[in-house]
């Protein structure tokens, strides 16, 4: 493992971790308090390296130990473009992406924006694919707001009330996970959700030409798997798995399920 600081330009810098070698990976983590590349993907990238790829772990701007500025706002064309010069300040051409939630958002736009620099595509409960109000209305969403805007600010037990219904079995979110995160949102300020913007792409779907592989747990209360239909209806290549008894993060829920996925996706398709 390594780590390293890439200067993005415009007076930025993304902070990425990187696992193994050899084909490479990218992966784009999703919003909330304290996220961060790591705190997502640590395992996954692990046991991608160690079946021979490069997994890189991308700290989105705004998060982890990557830049914070406030004086603009976390647009999805923002977050998605430093990305793609952090692919750039490391001279990597093509890769696969993947992406889950705010992270999987990020990874549709730079495949429909970039399509030459998208190899394929592993999404898990992508973000982007409803309205605004949607998203707003749903109970996941909305403890993420009571834990940011409630009258005493981000707490360590809000943030753990927010974590438990990222997963179906809140046994899954340990106390390590949850002081991480809540070191990590210290630095984080509140306008980075506030200014966030991200469109709904649903409509643009049929433009990926890349290979697709979606994955989404049918109890995700943060991003509705209708969103799967809508992948497996509008892209013409993918791959479509729903998984019961599973909530938002499915690379932690079913960790070594979503390992073999991703590999044989990488090595077949």
């Amino acid at each position: 493992m390594s780590s390293r600081q890439l200067d993005v330009g415009d007076g930025l810098h993304l902070h990425t971790t990187r696992f193994g070698a050899g084909e490479k990976v990218v992966f784009l983590h999703g919003s909330g308090p304290g996220a961060s590349g790591p705190s997502n993907f640590r395992s996954n990238a692990v046991h991608l390296a160690e079946a021979g790829y490069e997994a890189l772990l991308v700290d989105s701007l705004g998060y982890g130990r990557s830049a914070k500025p406030t004086d603009r706002p976390y647009t999805l064309e923002l977050m998605a473009t430093c990305a793609l010069r952090a692919m750039d300040a490391l001279a990597i051409d093509q890769a696969t992406l993947v992406g889950n939630s705010q992270g999987g958002a990020q990874a549709i736009w730079l495949a429909l924006h970039h399509p030459d620099r998208v190899k394929k595509l592993v999404l898990m409960a992508p973000g982007g694919l409803e309205t605004r109000e949607t998203y707003m209305a749903l109970s996941g969403i909305r403890s993420m707001a009571r834990c940011l805007y409630g009258p005493d600010g981000l707490t360590r037990q809000g943030l753990e009330i927010v974590l438990r219904k990222q997963v179906f079995d809140p046994m899954l979110v340990t106390a390590e996970l949850v002081d991480e995160r809540f070191a990590t949102a210290q630095s984080q300020p509140l306008h980075v959700f506030q200014s966030m913007v991200v469109p709904d792409l649903t409509e643009r779907l049929g433009e990926i030409s890349c290979p697709v592989l979606a994955l989404w747990g049918m109890n995700d209360v943060f991003c509705p798997p209708s969103g799967a239909v809508k992948i497996a209806e509008r892209v013409a290549s993918a791959r479509v798995v729903l998984l019961p008894r599973c909530g938002h993060w499915v690379m932690v829920e079913n960790a070594r399920l979503f390992d073999r996925y991703v590999l044989d996706f990488l090595e077949n398709d």
